[in-house]
């Protein structure tokens, strides 16, 4: 596993991860692998509740290959509207051999909208 020197990096790529959510079970969103010699810089995270009924509550986490550490924690999201979770000022790094999941309380109800940037 080699981090890339953020100083001078080879390459920037904007990226962004869109997931519709269907089921309550947890879902992977975004995997940096153990030797991408890579890291993500997380800038945005929008929840939105495509449901224009019910309340969703969502659980987004990162897991460095053997703790979960929370980013949201059963964050409400009401009905026909969007939760910002992470936005560039509070951006974060994502190492090699991390991933991103979440897990919603109602099956189809949530969209997940992750902007990134990969850099090595």
């Amino acid at each position: 596993m080699t981090a890339p020197n953020l100083a001078s990096p080879t390459t920037i790529t904007g990226k962004t991860r869109r997931v519709g959510i269907t089921t309550t079970a947890s879902v992977g969103i975004l995997t940096n692998s153990s030797s991408s010699n890579k890291v993500l810089k997380i800038n945005t995270i929008f929840a939105a509740n495509v449901d224009g009924n019910q309340s969703a509550n969502i659980t987004v986490l990162v897991n460095d290959g053997s703790t979960d550490i929370h980013i949201a924690k059963t964050l409400l999201v009401p009905p026909s509207s969007t939760q910002v979770i992470c936005q560039k000022d509070t951006y974060f790094y994502m190492e090699e051999g991390h991933t991103m999941k979440a897990t919603a309380s109602a099956a189809n109800d949530i969209d997940l909208i992750v902007g990134y940037e990969e850099i090595s």
